[in-house]
């Protein structure tokens, strides 16, 4: 008969077995009949503890603070942007109108450049105007577009009568209007004038002087005797007095240049 191997953790001890305590445990078995036998290790049960769940949740706290301030930013930005998109749009159209009107400007005023070069080439060469050498051959330069007629040629005396009108003369009145009105008074100077001198206290003419044909021209402007708001430039030619008149401030261009050309012989 084979012997028999202790169990594990036993000790033959004058022929009985003692049982050795576990690893780890405070008290070991003890052998019938005797009290357990005390190891030194601590008496706690092995359990597994798990950490508190406070952290992830203050972890997932966090991060959804930041994507709410994310969108809120966001928010923000994308406000800011339509906002500034707008203010930009409004003044890239207030610039693009105010372009617009820069060019509509700039081509009106070449359009009216154009014009006014176009009349002025129409008008020359300018023709000769002479009155009657009995009366000190009046004479001066008018454009080529406007028409002339005489309605008093002084051939028996009395007073000299021109009409000067662009195409065609308008029909004579005092009235009517003309570009320009030439008129030799068998009167003399100072009598003549003396007719605008009320014109001229009551305000509504304004003197002032230049010279015309070598002479001093009294140079009327506002409303005239017969209604009209025009020119009238007078001075002496001999015994008698020239009158020169346009009836729309339309012609002042062309009745002062006209001035500039008179001649005559005193």
């Amino acid at each position: 008969m084979q012997n028999q191997q202790p169990a594990f953790g036993a000790n033959n001890v004058n022929g009985g077995s003692i049982i050795e305590s576990a690893p780890g445990s405070q008290f070991s078995p003890a052998a019938p009949g005797r009290a357990p036998m005390p190891t030194g290790n601590p008496l706690a049960s092995q359990e597994t503890y798990l950490h508190p769940a406070t952290p992830q949740k203050k972890h997932n706290i966090i991060e959804t603070l930041i994507l709410l301030a994310t969108i809120v930013i966001a928010i923000v930005f994308i406000w800011l942007y339509i906002q500034k998109y707008g203010e930009w749009k409004g003044l890239r159209m207030d610039v693009d109108e105010q372009i617009d009107a820069a060019v509509a400007m700039a081509i009106a005023e070449n359009t009216t450049k154009m014009e006014e070069e176009f009349l002025i080439r129409e008008k020359s060469p300018y023709r000769d105007f002479t009155g009657p050498a009995d009366y000190g051959s009046l004479g001066f330069k008018y454009p080529k577009t406007w028409s002339v007629y005489i309605n008093k040629d002084a051939s028996s005396g009395g007073d000299f009568e021109a009409y000067l009108n662009p195409v065609e003369v308008e029909p004579i009145s005092n009235t009517t209007i003309n570009a320009l009105r030439v008129t030799i008074r068998n009167s003399s100077f100072d009598s003549v004038v003396t007719t605008y001198d009320s014109y001229v206290m009551s305000g509504s003419l304004a003197l002032t002087t230049r010279n015309v044909g070598g002479v001093l021209a009294n140079i009327y402007t506002g409303q005239l005797p017969n209604g009209i708001q025009g020119i009238l430039a007078a001075f002496k030619l001999r015994d008698k007095t020239v009158l020169i008149q346009t009836d729309a401030e339309l012609f002042a261009n062309d009745f002062y240049q006209l001035l500039d050309t008179v001649t005559m012989n005193q």
